[in-house]
């Protein structure tokens, strides 16, 4: 598989063939309008972020998922959601290069797995489909929640309604707003990802729009498990190949696990691909 030209990958997300796939890459740019302090968005920033700027244990500070679990055993559950809520919705924050050239490509399908909120602020004035990721909830047996955006608020509705010509943005492990929501610990990422294999973490019209995609995975590393688990269910049903991931310096682990699911490599990073501007502020 040779790799096409981005002014060809930009025409395919705009054609919808190719869905943009966002890992925590995509927030490097981005920092405190207050205090100019980056986002925490990959694992060890988080942890940091969470622990008041402290390391942890060594075991603790390998995966975010690992960390929030430990807290949430001393601290309760709703300690890791509302660092992730003062974290991501109570702070004033610049745009992201590359949700703004999203925005320009106007993709009709993203998956996003950061928990911030610069994606739905991309679409707040374009009506569309938010998708997000549940865990550990009772009396249903779906771990996600769908609601429609009418270009001013959202509101919860059943996957059966769904209106299929809009814009789907799917966040896996949850945002902030309309309501807080979060696959975040092990716990949640253990009852998630078991349902994601079951199929009872995706709704219907979702598994059907995937059929025959290619993926464009942006800011993404491949290096733990859990990334790659999350990757491999919600791409189910690609397209041969599955699509392109932007790495600079990709490791064995990476590269062997790219040429299984028949994704091809570009060495390069996300900033290659979005031209530089000046950054406004979400």
């Amino acid at each position: 598989m040779t790799a096409p030209p981005f002014s060809e990958l930009e025409r395919r997300i705009q054609d919808g063939s190719l869905v943009p796939y966002l890992g925590p890459g995509v927030l490097a740019d981005v920092t405190d309008v207050g205090t100019g302090a980056p986002m925490p968005a990959d694992n060890e920033s988080l942890i940091l972020a969470m622990n008041g700027g402290k390391p942890m244990a060594t075991r603790l500070m390998y995966e975010f998922a690992r960390a929030a679990m430990h807290l949430e055993l001393k601290k309760g559950r709703k300690f890791v959601s509302r660092f992730l809520c003062e974290t991501y919705s109570d702070r004033e924050w610049t745009r992201s290069r590359v949700h703004d050239w999203l925005v320009a490509n106007k993709p009709a399908y993203v998956v996003d797995i950061n928990r911030d909120l610069q994606l739905q602020a991309s679409f707040a004035k374009t009506p569309h489909t938010l998708v997000r990721g549940v865990a550990r909830l009772g009396g249903s047996d779906y771990r996600f929640r769908v609601h429609h955006f009418d270009g001013e608020s959202y509101r919860e509705i059943e996957q059966q309604d769904v209106d299929t010509d809009l814009p789907v943005l799917f966040k896996p492990m949850g945002t902030p707003a309309p309501d807080p929501s979060f696959i975040a610990s092990d716990a949640d990422y253990v009852d998630y990802i078991t349902e994601l294999m079951g199929g009872f973490a995706i709704p219907g019209f979702l598994k059907e729009l995937r059929l025959g995609k290619q993926y464009l995975l942006l800011g993404l590393r491949l290096s733990r498990d859990t990334e790659r688990m999350v990757l491999s269910d919600i791409i189910y049903g690609a397209a041969e190949p599955a699509g392109w991931a932007l790495i600079s310096n990709p490791n064995p682990k990476e590269r062997r696990f790219c040429e299984r699911v028949g994704i091809e490599i570009i060495e390069t990073d996300v900033t290659e691909l979005v031209p530089t501007r000046e950054r406004g502020v979400a």
